[in-house]
């Protein structure tokens, strides 16, 4: 009698703790946001040392049909091709990395670190912070901007010349980072001034229509980005306002950077960072965690490209070959960093950004699910891309609820550095019926990329209305694509950016 008593107190008390277990609720929206271009990384090699002719690693990384799907390479504009008073530079040195990424449908885009030295106030390419520059603040001069554009010509015409028709041009590396590498200094009114007053002198005609992208800053900061788009000739002249994200998270300062440029319909790219790097050791899961979190808090930026650091380094994508750092230190060999990010290159590439919003069980802190939990969704074709990430020690139940009835789904999982752990793929087998929620246990430790398929045959699908006729609208199909004339059931996008479902 006693011990069936002690077995049913154990199952009830069991049942409990069951019924208790936290869930998260992610309400997917039909409400679009930013459409995301891409992912890459910078064409360097350890201290800035180009790769020249070994492209071994862009080769693997880059491509839809490589593993990891990055489109978007950053290479240097070193000051010339024939060298000046400081250093070596030679533009041939990111050629052959650049023509294997354009091959592939790839975008490829120059930064200088510095204009030519003697366009600058310290006659040198270096930066001025150092001992042999007398501490100067190297700065492009004023009687100098008129040539500033038409060098950057120079440069575009080079390496069309050579086979590569460069995608987009950057105003300057780390505009507010004095240095004792090569490096130039301007303060925003600078840029607005060289922008506004120079900026048609880009040759878009011969080479494409090239674009233009801000300056770079270290801190993605709207002293940088705001006075660009606030101006309206420099406003006409920039297409893409980028930045870093050293010492400035993306939700605190990229997304308030961001809101005039994607205001005006700029794109809005984070074109360097690198987390956990110059450590002693290969990162850690946790640390790839880290990366993972910083790359869906940039798409919940507003962010339309993400570029990484470096591509081959013991903390990026490729392994250098350095036994100092680990057995999986490899050279050239793929990196746990470069499967993280394929969750996202190879996924969400030409995708756009679904709003989304999460609810968590009573007793759970808002700050906590932040820290460690965190979403984002996309639409693309006939597919809604969910990311889920849990930082946590413990699995977590998650509720997701579509704006679509889906039919069919697969899943991205990682849960750790381990090669069977890196990327599992599989589909969702209990998912047997046309529906628009799902539940699903996320494991401890996680990154989870969720493609649902839309049904598109279903009647279930909601807020489905008739046409109205107040005020300008513009109508996609399911897919995301603008209709010139509407029919059947489309999305429907009001003036205030608030969209709905209609049927004609």
């Amino acid at each position: 009698m006693k011990k069936t008593i002690i077995i049913s107190l154990l199952l009830a008390a069991s049942t409990a703790v069951q019924a208790a277990k936290p869930r998260t609720s992610l309400k997917v929206y039909d409400t679009r946001c930013q459409t995301i271009t891409g992912f890459g990384g910078a064409c360097c090699d350890g201290a800035m040392k180009p790769f020249g002719t070994d492209n071994a690693c862009v080769g693997k990384l880059y491509g839809a049909k490589s593993k990891i799907g990055l489109n978007i390479l950053r290479m240097e504009i070193s000051p010339s091709f024939t060298g000046d008073n400081w250093g070596d530079y030679d533009w041939n040195g990111s050629l052959p990395s650049a023509k294997t990424v354009k091959n592939r449908g790839g975008i490829v885009f120059g930064t200088p670190w510095s204009p030519p030295g003697e366009y600058k106030t310290n006659g040198s390419a270096q930066g001025g912070n150092s001992d042999d520059q007398g501490n100067i603040r190297a700065t492009l001069r004023r009687d100098c901007y008129e040539k500033f554009f038409p060098w950057l010509n120079t440069f575009l015409k080079w390496m069309k010349d050579h086979g590569v028709v460069m995608d987009a041009v950057s105003l300057q590396n780390e505009p507010d980072w004095w240095v004792n590498y090569s490096g130039c200094l301007y303060e925003p009114d600078s840029l607005v001034s060289l922008v506004k007053n120079y900026a048609h002198m880009l040759d878009r005609e011969t080479y494409n229509g090239v674009r233009l992208i801000s300056g770079e800053p270290l801190g993605f900061t709207q002293n940088y980005t705001d006075p660009l788009m606030k101006d309206p000739a420099c406003r006409e002249q920039i297409d893409i306002v980028a930045g870093h994200l050293y010492g400035h998270l993306p939700l605190q300062y990229m997304k308030p950077a961001g809101v005039l440029p994607l205001k005006y319909g700029k794109e809005l790219w984070m074109t360097e960072h690198s987390t956990t790097d110059n450590t002693g050791a290969l990162p850690t899961w946790n640390d790839n965690l880290i990366f993972a979190q910083e790359l869906n808090e940039c798409m919940l930026a507003g962010c339309t490209g993400y570029i990484y650091w470096y591509l081959r380094a013991h903390w990026a994508f490729c392994g250098t070959g350095e036994t100092k750092y680990g057995t999986g230190n490899k050279k050239d060999e793929l990196l746990p960093r470069a499967y993280v990010m394929s969750h996202f290159s190879k996924n969400i590439t030409g995708s756009t950004r679904l709003a989304t919003s999460k609810d968590a069980d009573a007793g759970r802190e808002k700050e906590e699910i932040l820290q460690n939990e965190q979403f984002s969704a996309y639409i693309k074709g006939d597919s809604i891309i969910v990311m889920a990430i849990n930082a946590r020690e413990d699995t977590r139940d998650v509720k997701i609820t579509l704006p679509y009835n889906v039919k069919s789904g697969s899943l991205w999982l990682s849960t750790g550095n381990e090669s069977d752990k890196l990327c599992q793929k599989s589909e969702l087998e209990d998912l047997t019926e046309s529906t628009n929620e799902y539940l699903y246990e996320m494991p401890a430790q996680s990154l989870n990329t969720f493609i649902f398929m839309i049904d598109n045959g279903s009647t279930a699908i909601e807020e489905v209305k008739q046409l109205r006729s107040d005020g300008p609208k513009t109508y996609y199909d399911l897919r995301g694509n603008r209709l010139q004339t509407p029919k059947g059931l489309c999305i429907e996008r009001s003036e205030d950016g608030s969209t709905r479902k209609v049927f004609f």
